[in-house]
């Protein structure tokens, strides 16, 4: 769970790709060095957008928006653009869209066969590109963060779905986030997902959401979609628990420990309860996470998330799932594999989709366990790839 108990060495993927030769003028020995170490760098990285380009970016999309959200008070409307909420919201504003570089992810077919805390930035640049969710079954993510994330770690892939068009909730589980319950209260899945299951309670009827969960998500999203299977469209399993019926997580990972394990160097394990009896959450060394879980991601998010993340409840780890073919089994099922992720290994997230096969799975090459961060546009074209697949 990015947080569970476990890590492997990661498996590294080559990529190579065939670049066209544009027709310049002969150069030197010295300056054709240069240009090839030049084209090696760019092809390492040529399907994702640079840190200081994302920066910009994002800088200057939320610039954008307090401006429209400025104007659109002095025009006398009595609602803002988003709804209030008790979390952080990361607008995407109406500005001129950024064309996406092409992916860094493959995608095969490969079988055959307290108060929820929830970002709502609502319709603000749904006319960007009105047209690109048009026919869709749902327009609806809703994004399930992992173990110790919250809502926050979501805030690119939010601005980029937000600029397609459709409607993005993150939503902050019992004790994540800005949720102000402690996180050694938590004593079952039931009150950690809860908010989560507050949402799709309150769906109108009709209505389906995308479900999207990273991590421990994975787990939650598993035991939403045995509760509410017919308003959930899809389920996107992002470097995620996929759990089988009658497995917990703690059973996933802890048969794969080993001595000198990163995951198990980087926890630590906290006893609200006094030590004679089981651990009530786990937090991580900080000094550690940065290898476990951002080994990819640029710099400025790793210190986002030393400062936001928060323990992990652990009862919701130690819990089994119940899981039916009749309503979990129902849910159409994708899987994203992150290549150089070092908490949940591509092998073991391989492992995961072996004995518990999705629809189709995808790969982001050059991620670490947080594509939201390492690779956002590559995370994001798969999204929204998944969005408008219709038929099986």
């Amino acid at each position: 769970m990015g947080n569970s108990l476990v890590c492997f060495s990661p498996h590294k993927e080559v990529m190579n790709l065939q670049r066209q030769n544009s027709k310049k003028p002969p150069l030197s020995s010295r300056s054709t060095k240069k240009q090839r170490q030049k084209n090696h760098d760019h092809d390492h990285d040529h399907q994702s957008v640079t840190g200081d380009e994302d920066d910009l970016a994002l800088k200057q999309q939320a610039l954008a928006a307090a401006l429209l959200f400025r104007e659109y008070q002095k025009n006398g409307n009595s609602e803002p653009y988003m709804s209030r909420s008790t979390s952080v919201v990361y607008p995407s504003p109406a500005g001129k869209k950024q064309p996406f570089p092409r992916s860094s992810s493959t995608s095969r077919q490969r079988f055959a066969s307290d108060k929820t805390s929830v970002l709502h930035p609502r319709e603000l640049v749904t006319s960007l590109d009105p047209k690109s969710t048009e026919g869709l079954e749902t327009n609806h993510f809703i994004l399930v963060h992992g173990g110790g994330f919250g809502a926050w770690c979501w805030y690119k892939t939010m601005t980029l779905l937000l600029e397609r068009g459709f409607r993005v909730d993150a939503v902050d589980l019992t004790g994540s986030g800005v949720h102000s319950s402690d996180t050694n209260s938590i004593t079952s899945l039931a009150q950690y997902v809860k908010p989560l299951t507050d949402i799709l309670e309150k769906l109108e009827d009709g209505k389906k959401v995308i479900l999207v969960g990273h991590d421990f998500g994975g787990a939650c999203i598993s035991y939403a979609m045995e509760l509410f299977p017919t308003r959930i469209a899809k389920a996107i399993f992002v470097a995620a628990t996929m759990l089988a019926s009658g497995q917990s997580t703690l059973d996933l990972f802890s048969r794969q420990i080993g001595p000198n394990d990163l995951m198990q160097q980087a926890q630590i394990f906290l006893f609200a309860n006094g030590k004679d009896h089981l651990p009530t959450a786990i937090d991580h060394n900080k000094e550690l996470v940065k290898d476990l879980f951002f080994n990819q991601s640029p710099s400025k998010d790793v210190a986002l998330a030393s400062v936001s993340m928060r323990p992990i409840p652990f009862a919701p780890v130690m819990e089994k799932l119940s899981l039916s073919d009749a309503n979990y089994g129902s849910v159409r099922r994708f899987y994203i594999v992150t290549s150089e992720d070092h908490a949940i290994t591509a092998a073991l997230q391989e492992t995961m989709i072996d004995s518990n096969p999705p629809e189709q799975f995808f790969r982001i090459k050059g991620s670490d366990h947080s594509p939201f961060f390492s690779r956002p546009q590559a995370l994001h074209k798969i999204l929204v790839d998944i969005a408008q697949i219709t038929t099986k």
